[in-house]
């Protein structure tokens, strides 16, 4: 089973999140908080395994939660939820450490997947709001497009091939599959992509393959 924590301060969402994640079937949901600060005391009790995490919430903000516990190192994987407007907070999510983001409006299907993929570490990337947080980051620092092509020129042609499969949320298998080759083969270029990169994360490679306009389709 994946051990979910809902994080939002509204009760009627965090009741229909609950709902969505318990008809999965191997998703259970063991705690649910109303704000930051609630979150990080409720997760470090009982060490979920994906995190749902609001961003506008009360006395501690999902953002500054989620940088906390980034510092703490806690393995929690973090997927927030968000709404059209909120992109800065979700780039900076995102460095912090949060595996994705999603639309609170997603598709229940959807977002199930998103939690399992969540689980397995996967980038998870809302195509509807993307390119927006890309394009308010490169807004704010108009070098950034060049920034990032500068940064993945030390890859290899077969390791950007595979940063672009990360920039569409690829798994290992998916990746595979398009590029014709064995899973193994394919971690192995994962891990020297985001070594060379520095990324912490697939969803922060993910997130730089959009940054220079290399994510597949």
């Amino acid at each position: 089973m994946i051990r979910v924590i809902l994080v939002d301060d509204q009760q009627l969402m965090r009741g229909g999140l609950r709902m969505m994640m318990e008809s999965a079937g191997d998703i259970e949901v063991i705690g649910e908080a109303s704000d930051g600060r609630e979150a990080i005391e409720l997760i470090g009790q009982l060490r979920p395994d994906v995190v749902l995490m609001d961003i506008r919430t009360p006395a501690m903000d999902g953002l500054a939660a989620t940088e906390e516990l980034a510092r703490t190192g806690d393995p929690a994987k973090v997927l927030v939820l968000t709404t059209f407007g909120d992109e800065t907070y979700v780039y900076r999510a995102l460095s912090a450490g949060a595996v994705g983001f999603l639309l609170k409006d997603t598709p229940p299907e959807d977002l199930v997947a998103a939690v399992r993929k969540a689980h397995e570490g996967q980038a998870v990337l809302d195509p509807a709001i993307t390119q927006s947080v890309i394009a308010h980051f490169t807004d704010e620092k108009p070098h950034g497009r060049q920034a990032a092509r500068e940064r993945v020129e030390v890859l290899s042609p077969r390791e950007m091939e595979v940063l672009a499969c990360l920039g569409a949320g690829l798994s290992n298998a998916e990746i595979g599959q398009r590029l014709n080759l064995s899973e193994t083969t394919v971690k192995s270029h994962v891990s020297r992509v985001m070594e060379k990169l520095g990324c912490a994360n697939r969803t922060q490679a993910a997130i730089l393959a959009h940054e220079a306009g290399l994510a597949a389709h």
